[in-house]
């Protein structure tokens, strides 16, 4: 069968060897090369057709995308030529890759453009997902061991895809490869001409992007290479839910998506996603290798779990007052999560979780009946015993052991070095005061709730390290690396932060009272005039605006 492209043709369909269509009077062989098979698809800006390459032996099928409008008016036909010739543009310069199609041909003809390239027989991830169920934890590593490598060569090549999503993704059949499809919305960092002053660029003066794939930057006209991160860590929630992202709830306060409750998998698979999916694009992955590093640390941090989490032994039994009359108690006892990171939400959801779970498999717990709900956030206090309640959680075998108040495990300074050097990053709730660890490394790690009051950190790099609601009294972090770290509602008060890099870091709401600022570096960092005028600055601190303030001495 040959098939019109004619958009007004009444009845594309016509025989196998006719050269015009017999209800419009078309050609039906595209540049006298190729014929049209038959329609794959269509879009707001163009249409798929399956054809055959008449010019080559065997005639091997080919994709033909011809630039099909909806709209008449001339600035949305100009972004639509626009985003064509950047879809031939940017596939002629990264087509060689494997799990790319390659182009093939691109030409104008009857006012018409096309772009052909090569046909891939498979099918979507939205098709495998809907015909076969939805992904495991297990499926969804394997896909982001796949699709990054892809990520970070088409990164490599200083392109954004800007649509990453499970109908953009392709199974090959032959091989079970996956092949990301659909470059029309892609952004060429190389062409980023500032146009007459406006402030926009020449490829980012029109929002692009799937609602709920794209993350906030991006639908505001400022996509970066994160951007890719963040589509591809939605994408993975969607295989393992087959739910799209705008069907989650999502935060009334910093509206972002809700998708933690909906998922079964592991802790640190759990922040791995996290991390991808975080709103402020300064504290996600910023390229698919750093994910990958991620994902490549499992297996380290896993062994350390399975030796440093054992099952304890309890002889307190569980309080028969913690009730659903005493929940009223604890949540009282919350902190204000609007002023907490995604990641320190989503650590006290996985917390609650694994309570449940636990009380559950207790018999605790009657019927469906929750102590806590998958939405809500723990302090880590019991309101009935005041003291802290700890999860065991074996990341191994996915297990929560036990989830009665555990024996605080004690660390010191080689026990905590050595745990981060074996790929342990996460330290919440734990006591390491008055610990040395002057000029360590540990960039990343999660401090949040801890307790470091006189502990010595000068000189150590705390790069992007959380210590949400942790208590610094008298720390030393002078000298100390400190930039994008968070520092919300900790209390610093006589802390020692003299030569400090702090720049991005955040401070909201944290007790800055008698800390010692001089010299510190506070380049847009979050932190207000009422706080800094409780710390001791000098002329050489580097205020929130990136500049130092002149002091005059004469009287």
């Amino acid at each position: 069968m040959s098939y019109c492209v004619n958009p007004a043709c009444p009845q594309p369909e016509n025989v196998d060897d006719a050269l015009k269509c017999k209800a419009c009077g078309s050609k039906l062989l595209l540049r006298n090369r190729y014929k049209v098979i038959q329609p794959l698809g269509k879009g707001g800006f163009g249409a798929t057709f399956l054809a055959q390459d008449m010019s080559l032996p065997g005639r091997p099928s080919c994709v033909v995308k011809q630039l099909r409008p909806t709209a008449t008016s001339a600035r949305i036909l100009e972004m639509a030529r626009e985003l064509f010739q950047r879809e031939a543009k940017t596939l002629g310069k990264i087509g060689d890759h494997p799990q790319v199609p390659r182009l093939i041909d691109y030409f104008v003809g009857g006012k018409q453009f096309y772009l052909v390239q090569e046909y891939i027989d498979g099918y979507t991830l939205k098709q495998e997902v809907k015909e076969k169920g939805v992904f495991n934890e297990a499926q969804a590593k394997k896909f982001l061991r796949e699709i990054l490598p892809l990520l970070n060569y088409i990164h490599s090549q200083e392109v954004i895809h800007r649509d990453i999503k499970p109908a953009n993704i392709l199974r090959r059949r032959i091989d079970q490869n996956l092949v990301l499809i659909d470059f029309g919305a892609v952004k060429d960092q190389v062409n980023q001409a500032t146009m007459m002053g406006t402030g926009q660029t020449a490829f980012t003066n029109f929002a692009i992007g799937t609602s709920g794939f794209a993350p906030p930057e991006q639908m505001a006209l400022r996509p970066v290479y994160a951007s890719d991160i963040y589509a591809v860590g939605m994408t993975c929630v969607y295989l393992m839910t087959g739910k799209s992202p705008n069907s989650f709830e999502s935060n009334s306060v910093t509206g972002e998506i809700m998708w933690l409750p909906h998922l079964d998998v592991s802790d640190f698979f759990a922040n791995i996603l996290q991390r991808m999916l975080e709103f402020s694009v300064q504290y996600r992955y910023q390229s698919a290798q750093d994910v990958l590093r991620a994902l490549d640390s499992e297996s380290s941090y896993g062994m350390l779990a399975e030796g440093m989490v054992t099952q304890q032994k309890s002889t307190s039994t569980p309080n028969p007052k913690l009730t659903n009359s005493t929940n009223e108690s604890t949540f009282l006892n919350e902190p204000n999560t609007s002023l907490m990171l995604p990641s320190q939400r989503m650590a006290a959801q996985i917390r609650a979780r694994n309570q449940r779970v636990a009380k559950k498999k207790q018999g605790n717990l009657g019927g469906d009946t929750d102590i806590y709900d998958d939405n809500s956030f723990v302090s880590g206090m019991s309101a009935t015993e005041g003291s802290p309640r700890t999860m065991i959680y074996d990341t191994v075998s996915n297990n929560t052991k036990s989830s009665l108040p555990p024996t605080t495990p004690k660390w010191n300074e080689n026990t905590l070095k050595t745990a981060y050097v074996k790929g342990r990053r996460d330290f919440a709730d734990c006591e390491l005061s008055g610990l040395n660890l002057e000029n360590f490394d540990f960039s990343g790690t999660n401090f949040y709730e801890s307790r470091l009051s006189n502990s010595n950190f000068q000189g150590a790099d705390l790069t992007e390290a959380n210590f949400g609601r942790a208590r610094l009294t008298d720390v030393n972090f002078r000298n100390a690396q400190l930039v994008k770290a968070y520092l919300s509602n900790a209390n610093l008060e006589r802390a020692d932060l003299r030569g400090a890099n702090l720049r991005e870091s955040c401070l909201n709401r944290a007790n800055l009272r008698g800390v010692n600022l001089c010299g510190a570096n506070l380049t847009h960092a979050i932190v207000s005039d009422e706080q800094l005028a409780m710390a001791k600055l000098n002329w050489r601190t580097i205020r929130p605006n990136g500049k130092r303030k002149l002091w005059c001495w004469w009287f």
